[in-house]
């Protein structure tokens, strides 16, 4: 297994708490990105780092967030003894639609790994994208959105899923500015 605790990962499940930007958090992405490689083969079009541990220089949750494209969502359910093999947990795609959602952690105490298996160039992989993308390009907006977070990361330290959905009026603007629907 994989030390991500050398990584500066993990996290309580359900609960947020942000730590500062990490430069190893790339590091653990590259690791990962090649142990889903492995397990999931030449059927994976393409991995891409994703979330706030992929914006370079602001807080996040240290959890290191993966989209992985694959050429038919309904493909995803296959993929769920590979990844179990390298100790993700399936969550299902009950929370987002159109997403086969892996964690990685100490079950049912810890996450330190999402990964969003998704229709490669589908509206969740082009809305993912766009978002980082967008994050990257303009420091401003990113500091506007480490804001957005640290307050909401006091409001909301005991619900992920309030925490999250208080997020979501700011990630839509930005990725409709970006030109995605």
């Amino acid at each position: 297994m994989r030390d991500d605790e050398a990584f500066g990962l993990g996290l309580k499940n359900l609960t947020v708490s942000l730590s500062d930007a990490n430069t190893l958090w790339h590091d653990a992405y590259e690791e990962e990105a090649e142990a889903i490689r492995q397990a999931l083969g030449d059927t994976v079009i393409d991995i891409q780092h994703v979330g706030s541990t992929s914006i370079p220089a602001i807080k996040a949750k240290p959890i290191i967030d993966i989209m992985v494209g694959i050429r038919y969502f309904a493909d995803g359910p296959a993929y769920v003894g590979a990844m179990e093999s390298i100790g993700y947990d399936y969550a299902g795609t009950d929370l987002v639609p159109d997403d086969h959602i892996f964690g990685r952690g100490i079950k049912g105490e810890t996450r330190t790994h999402l990964v969003h298996v998704v229709e490669y160039q589908g509206e969740n992989w082009n809305r993912m994208l766009a978002f980082r993308d967008a994050l990257r390009a303009d420091p401003d907006l990113a500091r506007a959105y480490e804001q957005l977070k640290v307050g909401l990361a006091g409001t909301h330290a005991a619900s992920r899923a309030e925490y999250t959905r208080a997020k979501h009026d700011f990630i839509e603007k930005v990725v409709k500015d970006a030109g995605v629907d």
